[in-house]
């Protein structure tokens, strides 16, 4: 649970190192958390999320879009400091881009051990 209350209160710390456990707690209890969310929405409304049919289903919409680009900012900037934790610029973010085969590469990246001696002295609990 500590891992996940630092995942947001370090929404824009950048110069930072994460472990393993910082960024794989938070993208994990984010994704149960939306999909459920997402569900409970849904129920209360009566039809899909992207359907909006009058000023409240429009709010619902509103308040959604906020909160998956709080958890964009959180989640890009968690995986800059994972980055950081392997000794790796946050620029290896964009190898995400190449379609498949950039998307393993970084699932690899994000799951090798971190290095002791990196450029970036602090853990993000330290910040």
């Amino acid at each position: 649970m500590q891992s996940y209350t630092e995942f947001w209160t370090h929404l824009f710390t950048w110069n930072a190192k994460a472990d393993r456990s910082q960024y794989w707690i938070p993208v994990i209890v984010n994704y149960l958390l939306g999909g459920m969310i997402l569900a409970i929405i849904e129920k209360m409304s009566g039809h899909p999320i992207d359907h909006i049919y009058n000023w409240t289903d429009e709010s619902f919409a509103l308040v959604t879009r906020i909160v998956v680009f709080l958890d964009w900012i959180g989640s890009f900037t968690v995986k800059a400091r994972r980055l950081h934790d392997t000794d790796r610029s946050a620029l290896w973010i964009l190898i995400e881009l190449i379609p498949i085969i950039g998307t393993i590469w970084f699932f690899i990246l994000m799951i090798l051990p971190g290095v002791k001696n990196s450029r970036w002295r602090k853990n993000q609990t330290q910040v």
